[in-house]
């Protein structure tokens, strides 16, 4: 094969894994809260920025964290059922392998935050410095996941060109 030229890849979904995937309730909650919980995070990116450069809004830097790392949990919980639902494995199924495992990371840091403000172990900047960290990797999350959607619209216009329908747009 030429350096240059790139493997094709297997389609996102089988047949019967999209089959799954357009019956599951999931599908819809999971394309709801993506971008509900991409509002929250502006939202309280804009807060605790705004905390870490005036000191002002420690209370609303605070509560937007919060309610954003709900968010996270929440999508991450519907997001799993969802897996198990379309591709029978709870978490780590072939085609979100990699952004799973990132989404640990993106938890981790998430939970740090709960955990420090409930033991006030790090202090109003360190918690909204932790809370910068967690928002760094929870975009870095996002991107993996947008890439995989632009990745399956392509490959679903890809087959559509040659009437093959069995490609179609990731979760």
């Amino acid at each position: 094969m030429h350096p240059q030229q790139a493997r094709p890849q297997p389609p996102l979904y089988t047949a019967e894994e999209r089959r799954r995937r357009d019956a599951s309730p999931w599908t819809m909650l999971q394309g709801v809260l993506a971008p509900v919980q991409f509002i929250a995070f502006l939202i309280s990116l804009v807060l605790v920025l705004r905390f870490l450069m005036t000191g002002e809004g420690l209370q609303a830097a605070t509560v937007s964290v919060v309610i954003k790392t709900v968010l996270l949990y929440t999508i991450m919980v519907t997001g799993s059922i969802w897996e198990k639902e379309v591709f029978g494995v709870w978490l780590f199924a072939r085609p979100f392998f990699w952004e799973d495992v990132f989404s640990f990371a993106v938890l981790a840091l998430h939970t740090w935050y709960l955990i420090a403000l409930a033991t006030d172990s790090l202090g109003p900047n360190g918690l909204m410095w932790l809370a910068l960290a967690a928002y760094f990797t929870y975009v870095i999350n996002a991107g993996q996941f947008i890439l995989k959607l632009r990745a399956a619209r392509l490959q679903q216009s890809s087959a559509a060109a040659f009437g093959d329908d069995q490609l179609v747009p990731c979760k």
